[in-house]
C-alpha cells in the first residue's frame, strides 16, 4: 500500500526522499508528498500533490524545494477520501507532521472529539485525525504523546512523525503495517519496504509493535513506551540494488516472468536432498497425523493455494480447505486441534492473511507461513515459516511469487504424503527428481513469448474473455484470468468448464475469446467437449494442452506444453497465461507495472 520514507543526514533531503519514494512506486499510489525541515527558516515545509512523483517534482520546482537534511515522504493509495492535493500526505497538527500507512477504524469518533477540543480539519483522511491526536497529546515529550495517541487508535498504522520543535529527529511506530529503521553512515532512515533504502544501506532493524524508533543523524534507537531501549538484532538485506531494477527489460513484470526458472531453482534446490525434503526449522514428523489442512491467502497466493489443495489431497489423502483470508476470519471457522493452518503471502504483511494467522493461533492450531520477505510479520508470528527465496518482486501483478509458491506446494505435498505413509521411498524420490526439473521446463515455456505477443495482437480489442478448465487446469485458469484483468482492464472470468451449461454458456457470443486450459490427461476429453460447446456458439478458442493431443483442431489457436506429470502442469501452463496478459496490457497501452487502483502489499482490509 502506501510508501513511507524518512531521512536524516548530510545529503539533500528532498533528493533522498524522492529517490527512495521512486523505489516504492511498485506499491501503488495516487498522490505524493514530502515534509522537510527547511534550513533557511527552521520551519517544517510540506509540499504534496495528486498524481505521480513526476507531478510532485514539478510542484517542488514551482513552489521551491525546501533546503533541509531531515524529512519524511509518502506515496498514498487512497482509502479515506478521493485522490486529491488536500488528501495527500503528509498531514499536520500545530506542532506535528506525519505520514501514515494503514487504516484508523475509529477515526470518525476521534475526529468529533478533537473538533470539540478546537481542532479544524482540511482533508477527508483518517491520517489527519492521527496527526492532530498526536498533536493534542504533545506537551514536549514525544514518546508520551505517541503512546497516549496510539492507545486511543483502533486499526492499523505505520507512522513517520516530525515534531516541529525537534528538528534533528524523526520518530516512527507501527501496528500491523510494515516499517523498518535503517542504519547508514552519518545518516539514518525509516521506510515501509527495503527497496527504498538499498541505494544507501542494507542494514536495518525491524520495528515491532509497541516500539518507537528514534532516528537522528548519528544515532538510531528503538525504545518501548517507557523510553527503555530495546536491543534488537541488526538485519542485512540480501537484495541488491540491481535486483530491484529492470536490467534492460521494458517492465518489471516481464523481467520477473523471465526470472521464474531461477526463482524456482533457488526455492527447491537447497531443500531437496537424496534423503528427503528439508525445510529450515521444521523437524521430521511435523506433518504426521494431521486431520485437516486449511490454506488461507488472498489473490494470486490463494490461487497457488488452490493448486496446493488438489495436489495435497491427491497425494496425502488429507482434506484441504482453501479460504480467501478476508472471508476466513469472519466466518467463524471450525478448527480442530489436529488441523494445520497454512498462510501464503508474498509480502508477509497482507492484512487479512495476518489476521487469519492470529485467529488460527488463538484457536490453538499449528501454523505455517509460506512467504517471500524475511522477517515479515506473518513470518515472525507463524509457528514455522518456509521462505520462497524469490528475491524482490516489484511489479504489482505477481508472477514469480506464484511459481515459487507452487514449488513449495509440491514439496509440502510430498513431505506430508511421505510422513503419513501415503507414498513410499521410491515414489518420494521420483517426486523430488521431478520437482528439480521444473526450472528447465519453465525455461522452455518462456519460448512461447513471441506466440503470446501475436495472440495479444489478435485479441487486444476484446471486451470480455473467459477462461475455462477442470481440476488443476481450473485452478490455473483463475490465475490467468486475474493476471489479464488486473493489468489489461479487460473483463475476464474463470469458470470450471463443466459448469458452463449451468448458466454461463448464455454469455458466449460470436467472436468471444475463450482461453481453454486442458493439460490434465484424465480430464482432456471432458474439457474438449466443453470447447466444442463454446465453439458451437461462436467462441474463438485459445487452447493450452499437452503436446501430441488429438482432436485439438476444434481450437482456433493452440499452445502446446511438454508432457510431464499432471500435478506439475500449473507451473508450465501459467507461463503463457502470464505472457499473454502482459502483451495484452502492452498492446492496450496500460501501465503494466502499476495498474490503476491496485497496490503491491495490501496492508489494509
Amino acid at each position: 500500500m502506501c510508501g513511507i520514507v524518512g531521512y536524516i543526514g548530510d545529503r539533500n533531503c528532498a533528493d533522498v526522499l524522492l529517490d527512495s519514494l521512486a523505489s516504492l512506486e511498485y506499491r501503488g499510489y495516487d498522490s505524493a508528498g514530502v515534509a522537510i525541515y527547511d534550513n533557511d527558516d527552521g520551519a517544517v515545509k510540506c509540499v504534496k500533490t495528486k498524481g505521480r512523483l513526476s507531478a510532485l517534482k514539478e510542484k517542488l520546482k514551482s513552489v521551491g524545494t525546501p533546503s533541509g537534511t531531515c524529512g519524511i515522504g509518502h506515496t498514498r493509495w487512497a482509502t479515506h477520501g478521493k485522490p486529491s492535493d488536500k488528501n495527500a500526505h503528509p498531514h499536520s497538527g500545530k506542532n506535528v507532521t506525519i505520514v501514515h500507512n494503514g487504516i484508523i477504524e475509529n477515526y470518525s469518533s476521534l475526529k468529533n472529539e478533537l473538533k470539540q477540543k478546537g481542532y479544524d480539519f482540511s482533508s477527508d483522511t483518517d491520517t489527519e485525525v492521527a496527526a492532530k491526536l498526536i498533536d493534542y497529546f504533545y506537551k514536549g515529550d514525544p514518546i508520551a504523546a505517541i503512546k497516549n495517541a496510539v492507545s486511543k487508535i483502533r486499526g492499523s498504522y505505520a507512522f513517520g512523525i516530525l515534531f516541529h520543535d525537534i528538528p534533528d529527529r524523526i520518530y516512527a511506530i507501527r501496528k500491523d503495517s510494515p516499517l523498518i529503521a535503517a542504519k547508514g553512515c552519518g545518516e539514518n532512515f525509516i521506510a515501509s519496504d527495503i527497496p527504498a533504502i538499498l541505494k544507501y544501506t542494507r542494514d536495518y532493524y525491524l520495528i515491532d509493535e509497541n516500539e518507537i524508533a528514534i532516528i537522528s543523524r548519528d544515532d538510531l534507537r528503538i525504545v518501548d513506551f517507557d523510553g527503555n531501549e530495546v536491543n534488537k538484532p541488526l538485519q542485512k538485506a540480501t537484495w541488491t540494488v540491481s535486483a530491484a531494477q529492470k536490467d534492460g527489460y521494458p517492465h518489471f513484470m516481464l523481467k520477473e516472468i523471465f526470472e521464474q526458472p531461477k526463482a524456482v531453482k533457488d526455492t527447491v534446490s537447497t531443500r531437496i536432498t537424496e534423503n528427503g525434503i528439508n525445510f529450515e526449522g521444521i523437524k521430521d514428523g511435523e506433518f504426521k497425523d494431521i486431520e485437516r489442512i486449511h490454506i488461507v491467502a488472498c489473490g494470486t497466493a490463494m490461487h497457488a493455494g488452490m493448486v496446493g489443495k488438489y495436489i495435497i489431497e491427491s497425494m496425502a489423502r488429507i482434506p484441504v480447505e482453501v479460504d480467501i483470508a478476508s472471508e476466513f476470519r469472519y466466518r467463524n471457522p471450525i478448527l480442530g486441534k489436529k488441523d494445520y493452518l497454512i498462510i501464503i503471502s508474498q509480502s508477509g504483511e497482507t492484512a487479512d492473511s495476518l489476521a487469519a494467522l492470529r485467529l488460527g493461533k488463538k484457536m490453538g492450531v499449528k501454523t505455517l507461513a509460506v512467504v517471500n520477505v524475511v522477517g515479515s510479520s506473518i513470518a515472525r508470528e507463524a509457528d514455522h515459516v518456509i521462505y520462497t527465496w524469490a528475491g524482490p518482486e516489484i511489479a504489482v501483478a505477481s508472477t514469480k511469487a506464484y511459481s515459487v509458491q507452487l514449488a513449495v506446494m509440491y514439496m509440502l505435498a510430498g513431505r506430508i504424503a511421505f510422513e503419513n505413509g501415503k507414498i513410499d521411498d521410491k515414489s518420494y524420490a521420483e517426486l523430488r527428481a521431478q520437482i528439480l526439473t521444473l526450472p528447465d521446463y519453465i525455461s522452455k515455456m518462456l519460448k512461447t513469448q513471441e506466440t503470446c505477443k501475436k495472440l495479444a495482437d489478435k485479441y487486444s480489442n476484446a471486451q470480455n474473455i473467459f477462461f475455462i478448465g477442470r481440476g488443476l487446469d481450473y485452478a490455473v485458469s483463475m490465475e490467468g484470468s486475474l493476471k489479464l484483468k488486473e493489468i489489461s482492464y479487460i473483463h475476464s472470468e474463470a469458470y470450471a468448464a463443466g459448469e458452463l451449461k449451468h448458466g454461463t454458456i448464455s454469455l458466449i457470443v460470436d467472436g468471444m475469446p475463450v482461453v481453454a486450459v486442458a493439460a490434465q490427461e484424465e480430464l482432456f476429453e471432458k474439457t474438449l467437449s466443453n470447447i466444442k460447446e463454446v465453439k458451437a456458439r461462436g467462441a474463438d478458442v485459445l487452447l493450452l494442452c499437452r503436446e501430441g493431443e488429438e482432436g485439438i483442431d476444434a481450437a482456433d489457436e493452440i499452445i502446446q506444453v511438454p508432457r510431464i506429470p499432471g500435478i506439475f502442469m500449473p507451473s508450465l501452463t501459467v507461463i503463457p497465461l502470464q505472457l499473454f496478459a502482459y502483451y495484452m496490457a502492452v498492446k492496450r497501452g496500460c501501465d503494466v507495472d502499476k495498474p490503476r487502483n491496485l497496490a503491491k502489499s495490501v496492508t489494509v482490509e
